[in-house]
C-alpha cells in the first residue's frame, strides 16, 4: 500500500471542491437576480411616479404663469429637466464605471484554492 492519496480520494476531494464552487455560485446567481428584478421593479415605478409628478408640476407652472411669462416658464422648465438630464446621466456613468465585478466571491474562492493546491 502507498502512502500517498489515492486517486479515488483525489477525486473525491476534487469533486467536493467543484461541489462548493458550484453552489457558490448559484448562491451569487441567485442573489443578483433578486437584485436586479428588485432594483428593476423600483426604478420602474419611481420613474413613473417621478414622470407624472413633473407634468403635474410642469402644468401647474404652466396654468399659473400662462398670461404673464409663459415663454420663459417653459424655457426654464426645459433647462431645468436637462440639467437634470446630464446630471442623472453622469451619476449612472460613474456608477457603472466603479461597479464591483459580478462573481467576485467565486472568483476569490477559485483564486484561494488555486494558491492551496499548486506548490
Amino acid at each position: 500500500m502507498s502512502n500517498g492519496p489515492s486517486p479515488r480520494r483525489l477525486g473525491a476531494a476534487l469533486l467536493g471542491l467543484l461541489q462548493g464552487h458550484v453552489a457558490l455560485l448559484a448562491h451569487e446567481l441567485e442573489d443578483q437576480r433578486n437584485q436586479a428584478l428588485r432594483a428593476l421593479l423600483l426604478g420602474g415605478l419611481c420613474l413613473a411616479f417621478a414622470l407624472l409628478l413633473l407634468i403635474g408640476l410642469s402644468a401647474l407652472l404652466l396654468i399659473v404663469y400662462w398670461d404673464s411669462h409663459r415663454l420663459a416658464v417653459a424655457t426654464g422648465l426645459c433647462l431645468f429637466y436637462g440639467i437634470g438630464l446630464l446630471g442623472c446621466g453622469a451619476w449612472l456613468l460613474t456608477s457603472l464605471r466603479n461597479a464591483e465585478a459580478p462573481f467576485s466571491a467565486s472568483l476569490e474562492e477559485l483564486q484561494r484554492d488555486r494558491e492551496q493546491l499548486l506548490p
